[in-house]
């Protein structure tokens, strides 16, 4: 792949691109970490917002390039870690309540 043919569009395009993945990837970097500290299998909630921005992030790099396998992918991706996230937020709620 010539990189030297990309447009400056493009070329922002692929850093959004790596951007996104590499947010969404730390995501486990960062479970395990959190998961070594407390010495037991953890999923804490800053997992899922990171979940969901690196989807959103790699959504709409699927969508300008119009790459309907990753569109589908990050599609539901994101739909899951909105409803984790709700449901966090109920149960924190749940439990400020009484």
């Amino acid at each position: 792949m010539d990189f030297t043919s990309f447009s400056t569009e493009e070329m922002i395009w692929l850093g959004i691109g790596f951007f996104g993945q590499s947010l969404f990837f730390s995501r486990w970097v960062l479970q395990w970490f959190v998961s070594e500290k407390k010495a037991e299998s953890q999923i804490p909630v800053s997992f899922w917002y990171m979940s969901l921005a690196g989807s959103v992030i790699v959504l709409a790099y699927a969508i300008h390039k119009v790459d309907l396998v990753f569109i589908a992918g990050q599609s539901v991706g994101t739909l899951v870690y909105v409803r984790n996230l709700i449901l966090i937020h109920r149960a924190k709620e749940r439990v400020k309540s009484g």
